[in-house]
């Protein structure tokens, strides 16, 4: 009796034997865990460069935004790239991941980081106030809001492992 194929069964069974990935199982969902994955570990990681910097462990870097490498960079960035090795690039999904990514990090290293700068300088004239003024009680803002570039091209490199390891691994 002779099978009919269709031309997915065909495409599916030529890529495997092309030496493509065994595809993924249905329930995974690659670009959410790559993005999970991604944020996780920068977040760790912001406690070790942290020590490195500062000579001390600092726990609150584990939940705080700003610092070495970027957790925004490095979700945005999982997730696009993840999509795009699970998809292909040729989609909306992965369209709509990569601007997605651009505005985050244009926004992490631009507009948030020149917002904590701003806080330095506000905290520092509040310091300086007379303890008679009514501002001089008020508690200081927090400055480390933003990345530097640096920060955001890390966070990026490590978006890009992260989807890269869990696809090929």
């Amino acid at each position: 009796m002779d099978e009919v194929l269709t031309a997915r069964e065909i495409a599916a069974s030529s890529s495997v034997t092309a030496g493509a990935p065994p595809p993924l199982p249905s329930t995974m969902n690659l670009p959410l865990l790559s993005a999970l994955i991604a944020f996780s570990a920068a977040q760790v990681l912001k406690l070790f460069t942290n020590w490195f910097k500062e000579k001390r462990w600092d726990s609150r870097r584990l939940l705080g935004s700003g610092g070495m490498p970027s957790s925004h960079s490095a979700t945005v960035v999982a997730l696009a790239t993840a999509i795009g090795l699970h998809e292909g690039t040729g989609g909306s999904s992965f369209a709509l991941a990569t601007i997605l990514a651009s505005i985050v990090m244009y926004d992490a290293s631009g507009i948030r980081l020149h917002a904590g700068r701003q806080a330095e300088v506000l905290n520092q004239i509040v310091c300086e106030l007379p303890s008679e003024h009514p501002l001089s009680s008020v508690r200081p803002l927090r400055e480390l809001l933003g990345h530097t570039p640096l920060q955001v091209i890390a966070g990026a490199v490590l978006g890009c492992l992260v989807s890269y390891l869990l696809r090929y691994s």
